[in-house]
């Protein structure tokens, strides 16, 4: 529910807070989060994601996730699907480009947070702290990984 900020009425950070509340609300209830980005591209700049009709088989496993059908792998930015859990039958995807997709660039995460500590810091007090807490618990967490660009 994170509408665009020029079409906000109100104060993003009064908004943020509002939805953390109605997950409170929900409890258990609560809809379950999964992040995924479908436009990874490879060293050649190519898409590595074979494209739309195949989104079904990452949909999928995120059902047997919710399930308890399959597990993850834990890393710095949460749960990630073990290779072998995402059907990949009669696609032309290499174990090399799966690797690639299921893999955490560490450097890039933590280049990111300047960058939303600045976006949060324009909401100053308005700004939830769990939202904050969450951006300090990710930086910890990539910088335990200070040895690996790769996850």
């Amino acid at each position: 529910p994170m509408a665009m900020k020029p079409f906000c009425g109100y104060n993003m950070g009064d908004y943020w807070q509002h939805w953390l509340d109605v997950g409170d609300n929900l409890g258990y209830n609560q809809p379950r989060m999964f992040y995924v980005n479908w436009f990874r591209k490879n060293a050649a700049g190519k898409f590595i994601w074979p494209g739309f009709r195949e989104n079904c088989r990452v949909l999928k496993w995120v059902c047997d996730r919710l399930d308890g059908k399959v597990g993850v792998r834990t890393t710095a930015i949460g749960g990630i699907p073990h290779q072998n859990d995402i059907d990949v039958t009669g696609l032309n995807i290499s174990s090399q480009d799966m690797s690639e997709l299921l893999s955490v660039d560490v450097d890039g995460w933590k280049k990111e947070i300047p960058d939303l500590r600045r976006h949060f810091g324009e909401y100053g007090s308005h700004c939830p702290t769990r939202i904050l807490k969450q951006l300090d618990g990710l930086q910890s967490r990539l910088s335990q990984n200070q040895n690996t660009s790769r996850l």
